[in-house]
């Protein structure tokens, strides 16, 4: 009976000081997850917004294949029309109006300190288009801009990338207000405007897939130019490249063009703002691999989107996925179980940190707690034989062996582990040792 009260109480004991190094430690674990979950992302939201540009144009039809492609993931991407380049970067901007991301036409802004965006890299080119009357010129085909001086121009409508590139190589020919007749109209308003007559000449931006700029390929009556000295405004503006419509390209069967045709090229990208979600930049720069690393006119497959950035300085995210591709877990498990990893990673720092070493100290911290209860008694049996050595008659023999008794009572109650019981035993022995010294230094 006294054996399975000694046992139980063994058990007891046991749990106890294990609960309290395992609660220490629980708790210092605890600590460490919540200051790490003050730094972990919020999931991605399951929508995103991009600014376009207006209807028929290439942003839209663009931006019509990334929304495919975002759909995979179970994201909904939102189109937000807008007049163009530079409407799209002032929604950027603009917090109240929720945009995350935006098409931007290189060359139509510039990075203001602290606004928080970024591009994700080149992604095609624009070339400006400038279609004129056939009759303007029936004999040789204008080739240089200032021959349109006196002209009716339309250069895009406000906001658009189209109306500020047309207005910066306007005025670096002295066509401006006064030397030419400017109309801010652009897209399918500018192709009408054309067709019937109300204007001699269009200066419009984007790919040959975009609405305006495929019809007035196929309009009768109408030209390209073909500038002779495009290098000229590569030089003037370093964000311009030059690219060659080669004959035949849109139309072999027509011929269309019918020559050879320089044209002057921005790089288009999408900018991204600072709140931007991580995974949503990844989609972006996976949507654009597949939508725009197709062979094109101006550029072989694979060229494009590549890591230049564009008005503004290339996202950490993209510099990643241009160094190392599709981020490791997505290649493996599915978006949403991928970035549930990416995000609980931040957990798992403090884990580590803080598991490792308390898993290193706690068996120690627990034999500590064991061993001071052994060692509190070791210290009332040294005292007590010190007393009884120096003056053994201060006390009657059954006086210093009533003290004895009760340390001995305090020793026989001390419950620990059984890996402990060693020093248990070494305790009991110093205890007849001390008996042994009252028995010798006191009289009967």
């Amino acid at each position: 009976m006294k054996r399975e009260r000694l046992l139980a109480r063994l058990r007891s004991t046991s749990r106890r000081d294990l609960a309290i190094v395992g609660l220490s430690a629980l708790l210092l674990v605890a600590g460490g997850f919540w200051g790490a979950a003050q730094f972990i992302r919020p999931a991605p939201p399951k929508q995103l917004i991009i600014a376009t540009g207006w209807p028929g144009g290439a942003y839209q039809r663009y931006a019509a294949e990334y929304k495919q492609f975002f759909d995979k993931f179970g994201i909904q991407l939102i189109e937000r029309p807008s007049s163009g380049s530079i409407e799209n970067a002032e929604l950027l901007r603009d917090d109240s109006q929720a945009v995350d991301a935006a098409f931007i036409q290189g060359g139509t802004t510039e990075p203001v300190e602290g606004d928080g965006l970024a591009s994700l890299g080149a992604f095609y080119y624009e070339p400006l288009w400038i279609f004129y009357r056939a009759a303007l010129s029936p004999g040789k085909p204008l080739e240089r801009i200032a021959d349109l001086k006196g002209r009716r121009i339309a250069v895009g409508g406000s906001g658009s990338g189209s109306r500020q590139l047309a207005l910066d190589v306007l005025h670096a020919n002295g066509l401006d207000a006064g030397a030419a007749k400017l109309l801010d109209a652009g897209g399918l308003d500018a192709v009408a405007a054309l067709t019937g007559g109300k204007v001699d000449a269009v200066m419009v931006v984007g790919p040959t897939q975009s609405a305006a700029v495929w019809m007035l390929l196929y309009t009768p009556g109408v030209r390209i130019m073909n500038l002779a000295n495009a290098e000229t405004y590569v030089r003037m503006f370093p964000y311009l490249s030059t690219v060659v419509l080669p004959e035949g390209a849109v139309d072999l069967v027509k011929n269309i063009p019918p020559r050879d045709i320089n044209l002057l090229a921005p790089m288009a990208t999408i900018a991204v703002r600072s709140g931007t979600h991580p995974a949503h930049i990844d989609l972006l720069l996976q949507a654009a691999r597949e939508v725009h690393g197709r062979p094109g006119i101006f550029h072989r497959p694979g060229d494009f989107p590549k890591a230049q950035g564009v008005d503004f300085p290339l996202s950490p995210e993209a510099e990643r996925f241009y160094k190392s591709g599709k981020p490791f877990l997505q290649r493996y498990l599915p978006f949403w179980a991928a970035t549930l990893i990416d995000r609980l990673v931040v957990m798992l720092i403090p884990l580590f940190a803080i598991l490792i070493p308390v898993l290193r100290f706690a068996p120690a911290l627990y034999g500590w707690r064991v061993r001071s209860r052994i060692f509190r008694h070791y210290g009332e049996l040294k005292f007590l034989e010190a007393d009884v050595e120096s003056d053994p008659g201060s006390h009657t023999r059954q006086e210093w062996l009533d003290k004895l008794e009760g340390i001995e009572h305090g020793i026989n109650h001390i419950a620990v582990p059984l890996a402990f019981s060693d020093r248990l035993f070494t305790l009991r022995t110093h205890l007849a040792l001390v008996r042994e010294t009252i028995l010798k230094k006191t009289a009967a």
